[in-house]
């Protein structure tokens, strides 16, 4: 992993980041995971007390607690950041986000793997607890103030107190499909949400999706009734919906 690849990728999840010196000098996920990486090698070459002391020093500034035993993948970044905590057996994939608040702990007091193993691509919301020797498959989203203490699908989205799956059904899975040709992102919408600008989202999405299923079909009777379609010019369109687009004359 390259300091540039890193940074690159913060650019990538934080709209807010406006500078690589500002990421590198302000953003504390970045100086605990910097601290973690010394800690992390100390503790495998076995030199605990030392280890343990970078964790607390970084703990103190940047308020996120690693523990120096955890072992973290590429380009893994904590937003904002208070009050996360990682175990000393948690093991996080590649490309992961964890937001404030989160927690990868234990459920026992036993020795050996107590603390959950996250894939790669896992994007955790602020409050979350993902709790004991869990896995969370490659892509899983788990939402904001959830408790997982259950093996999630790679893929899934899950929500709740306990964590559970949401399953999409066809108008969820078409209004995704949807938001993602025309290059919305849909994320953090949940059903059922209390939340009349996601409700107005929603209506949108399933407006636009019911008028490309009417065009689909008035193009498709159209060919069967012998008429020539011309195809659509991208360009062109693309043009007229430009403010000062089109035919100015």
């Amino acid at each position: 992993m390259t300091k540039r690849g890193y940074i690159a990728s913060i650019f990538e999840r934080d709209p807010a980041a406006r500078s690589r010196w500002e990421i590198l000098t302000l953003y504390p996920g970045v100086h605990a995971l910097g601290a973690h990486r010394v800690a992390h090698r100390l503790w495998r070459m076995r030199v605990y007390w030392l280890a343990k002391m970078i964790a607390q020093l970084a703990r103190f500034v940047t308020g996120i607690e690693i523990h120096p035993g955890a072992r973290l993948g590429k380009r893994f970044f904590v937003d904002h950041g208070f009050g996360v905590v990682i175990g000393e057996t948690a093991e996080v994939g590649d490309d992961c986000t964890l937001y404030q608040g989160v927690t990868l702990g234990g459920t026992t007091w036993k020795a050996g793997k107590r603390h959950p193993t996250l894939g790669n691509n896992v994007v955790v919301g602020a409050g979350a607890k993902i709790l004991g020797p869990i896995v969370i498959g490659d892509g899983a989203r788990i939402g904001s103030n959830s408790v997982v203490v259950k093996d999630v699908p790679a893929g899934a989205t899950v929500v709740g107190i306990p964590g559970r799956v949401v399953v999409k059904g066809e108008r969820e899975r078409s209004r995704a499909a949807l938001a993602q040709k025309i290059g919305f992102d849909a994320y953090g919408q949940m059903p059922q949400m209390p939340d009349p600008v996601a409700q107005a989202i929603d209506r949108v999405l399933d407006h636009l999706h019911h008028t490309d299923r009417r065009m689909e079909h008035v193009c498709a009777q159209l060919r069967q009734a012998g008429i020539a379609i011309a195809p659509l010019d991208d360009a062109a369109t693309a043009g007229e919906d430009r403010p000062g687009g089109g035919d100015n004359s």
